[in-house]
């Protein structure tokens, strides 16, 4: 297994280049799809955020209203800590268990990441950042996403800066232009990462598993 952990900001078109990857042949651990599982009508976590965001966050038949919740979350920093403190840890948990799964196999394994900070725990044999400059993102979130601008700036805000990702970067993909444009640098990069040293399966260990109390922590 080659590990590689792929981050980008929200409106990057960090999804794309996962997809991407995945069918050049990574076997891609989405965090963002990961999150959609944990939120099923019916899981655990949808009765922890419903016990401290209220019921007005469930749809009728008892799934998440993820609209609902984030117009919340992103509107309040103690709420948006607190969705953090929820969401975080299990994810990261169930990533960790997925990436052990692949321990022993010869793929490139992709960590699709939205948050790569200290917390993630692993050594990877590279990070990928895509990247593209505000104001693409901002014009991605309010067509594609149906978000006003001024929403899309402050979600933005949110995250880390372009810097702060762009520093932890192997290699930065520029996703401002189409697809035409964005093909080139992921053939150069997939050939690239396919020479990249593989995790040694009886030196690798497994992140500390988290919890809640652990996020309240930091």
């Amino acid at each position: 297994m080659i590990l590689v952990a792929l981050t980008g900001g929200i409106g990057s078109g960090k999804s794309t280049v996962s997809r991407a990857l995945a069918a050049c042949g990574a076997i891609v651990i989405d965090a963002d799809a990961i999150v959609h599982e944990l939120q099923r009508a019916g899981e655990p976590m949808v009765d922890r955020l419903a016990e401290r965001f209220g019921a007005s966050i469930l749809a009728a038949d008892g799934s998440l209203d993820r609209a609902a919740l984030a117009a919340i979350a992103f509107a309040d920093d103690s709420a948006l800590t607190d969705l953090n403190k929820i969401v975080h840890p299990a994810v990261r948990d169930e990533m960790a268990r997925r990436v052990v799964d692949e321990l022993h196999g010869d793929h490139v394994v992709v960590m699709d990441i939205p948050l790569l900070d200290e917390r993630t725990g692993y050594s990877f044999a590279a990070v990928l950042v895509v990247d593209v400059p505000v104001d693409v993102a901002v014009a991605r979130l309010v067509e594609q996403r149906g978000m006003s601008e001024g929403d899309a700036r402050a979600r933005i805000a949110k995250q880390r800066s372009r810097g702060e990702r762009m520093a932890d970067a192997d290699r930065v993909i520029d996703n401002s232009g189409d697809l035409a444009a964005l093909e080139p640098q992921l053939d150069e990069i997939w050939t690239w990462l396919q020479t990249l040293p593989p995790t040694d399966p009886d030196t690798f260990v497994v992140p500390k598993r988290t919890s809640p109390a652990d996020d309240a922590a930091r």
